[in-house]
């Protein structure tokens, strides 16, 4: 398979030559076209061991795609470019695996949730970056130490890609690519810095920037499916009592809140069209159908008093249970008795 030369944004690093760190390897570098993709996603609703933490890393013709994993469970997923760095939704990340399979590798990989922050902040930023001097490429620690700088600096060197994590310039720890049992940090970063066997330099990108404590977890495809459902229900039981009024106010009321809930874009498209791909938290598809249903059903109260508990009780009797979780009822002012 031919070796893409795609370069990472702003850099003279390959995208085909990132490697990053890890505590185990699940699944070594492989042609994608030899893994079965669902049956590894899905390992870890089958077995325990499939819950881990760690990711699955992509590299595909013109970027690579990072699926970030928490208990066997991909809670979101990033994209390393050439037109830069982004958040991607999980459904969109997996369609362009699907569609690049003969083209790609793939590798799995056990990581800490730390590490996995990590990854995500170098992709969501905001990012800075910073110089390392081809003569003294040292100088970058000492800087960082001067600045008395507090977060994580990302240092790749050859397309091995590390973490340091530092506190008031000293350092604390970090996540390395390809560092030996027996070896110190110091004699690590001296390896990465200093020029290869052949005494050419090495090609070394280093970035800056502040990592989430906590990683930030979308709302999977099938619940954002289960969401957009919801709303098409809920427009539907609405429609019946109040015929040829209540679905053109559904489309007023969605359109007229995609300013504050942009995830009503995705969820409110209809039945018949592509599912729009969006990152979304669970919380935010919460709070945008429950904007959504409470304008809409006051609208309707005002000419068809007690139509709301008769409509959420309707539309929203098969997943009562997901929406009670979630805290969607809550937000309304109607009480629906099962």
């Amino acid at each position: 398979m031919r070796q893409s030369s795609t370069l990472l944004s702003d850099t003279p690093i390959r995208l085909w030559d990132l490697t990053f760190p890890g505590d185990r390897v699940y699944v070594h570098r492989t042609r994608l076209v030899y893994i079965h993709l669902e049956n590894l996603l899905h390992f870890s609703k089958i077995d325990r061991d499939g819950r881990v933490d760690g990711y699955i890393a992509a590299w595909l013709p013109n970027e690579v795609l990072l699926l970030l994993i928490r208990g066997g469970e991909v809670i979101t997923a990033v994209s390393m470019a050439d037109e830069g760095r982004t958040v991607q939704p999980i459904a969109q990340a997996l369609d362009r695996m699907r569609q690049e399979v003969e083209r790609s590798d793939l590798a799995f990989i056990e990581a800490s949730t730390t590490q996995l922050s990590m990854m995500y902040g170098a992709c969501a930023g905001p990012l800075a970056r910073r110089p390392v001097a081809a003569a003294e490429p040292g100088m970058l620690f000492a800087a960082l130490q001067h600045e008395r700088f507090t977060g994580t600096l990302e240092l790749i060197s050859d397309g091995s890609v590390n973490y340091f994590r530092f506190r008031q310039g000293q350092f604390q720890d970090g996540y390395f690519c390809a560092k030996r049992a027996d070896e110190t940090v110091g004699r690590y970063v001296e390896r990465l810095l200093n020029p290869r066997e052949d005494g050419s330099a090495r090609v070394i990108v280093a970035t800056v920037f502040t990592h989430p404590a906590e990683l930030p977890e979308q709302a999977p495809p099938a619940l954002i499916e289960t969401y957009r459902d919801l709303f098409w229900r809920i427009a539907e039981a609405a429609e019946a009592i109040a015929p040829n009024d209540a679905m053109k106010r559904a489309y007023r009321v969605r359109d007229a809140l995609q300013g504050t809930h942009t995830v009503l874009g995705a969820i409110g498209v209809p039945r018949d069209r592509k599912a729009v791909a969006v990152v979304a938290s669970p919380t935010q598809l919460t709070w945008a159908l429950a904007d959504w249903t409470l304008q809409l059903l006051e609208q309707l109260e005002v000419i068809a008093p007690g139509i709301a508990p008769a409509v959420l009780k309707e539309a929203t009797r098969e997943q009562r249970f997901v929406l009670q979780k979630a805290g969607f009822y809550q937000r309304l002012p109607w009480t629906v008795a099962w």
